[in-house]
């Protein structure tokens, strides 16, 4: 029979527990990002292939048609327009509901009306999915671009699009149920 001095009993326990704590860590991380609540691959695919039927209809990038520009509310920007449609991605034709978010603060709706060369910040949607996307909250895709259709993050890093803040205290969805008739839709009825 041999025995571990206590030394290397000891350096094997610790071996041990490293381990466990490095494939501990390997799986939450990979749980993780399989359940992350929005920002996944196939979010960003789909935000992708929604930025596409968006260009197609006009509503974002060169040559989009213009809207009267608007005062704008945090969190969106300082200068908004706001376009309502329709637009088909993987065979579903759903409404949209297109925000161009302009800024710095002191940027004034009749600038940007004057200057079509403007590019809003950012441009941020709400797209009407097919029925079980997310019933619980009007199946819409949410999604908020950089001028050029990239992805913008929020400040953990996560893209911002799909469910996004699903079931938190703040974000699209928690900000947007309240708005009034349940529609999550803020500008349509109120003239803001």
């Amino acid at each position: 029979m041999s025995y571990l001095s206590p030394m290397k009993t000891r350096l094997s326990a610790l071996a041990l527990v490293a381990g466990l704590a490095g494939a501990v860590s390997l799986a939450v991380t990979t749980a993780n990002s399989q359940m992350a609540p929005f920002g996944g691959d196939e979010d960003v695919a789909y935000s992708q292939q929604l930025w596409t039927a968006l260009v197609d209809a006009k509503l974002v990038g060169d040559g989009a048609v213009r809207t009267k520009p608007y005062e704008g509310t945090e969190p969106h920007g300082f200068v908004l327009e706001t376009l309502y449609s329709t637009v088909s991605v993987n065979g579903h034709s759903g409404s949209v509901i297109v925000k161009r978010n302009y800024g710095p603060e002191g940027l004034t709706p009749e600038q940007v009306s004057d200057d079509p060369s403007k590019k809003p910040a950012a441009v941020t949607v709400m797209f009407f999915r097919e029925k079980g996307y997310d019933a619980d909250n009007k199946d819409i895709f949410w999604v908020k671009y950089l001028a050029d259709g990239s992805l913008d993050k929020n400040p953990k890093g996560m893209m911002l699009a799909g469910k996004v803040a699903k079931g938190a205290d703040a974000g699209c969805i928690a900000c947007h149920s309240g708005a009034d008739g349940g529609d999550y839709e803020f500008l349509r009825n109120s003239g803001m």
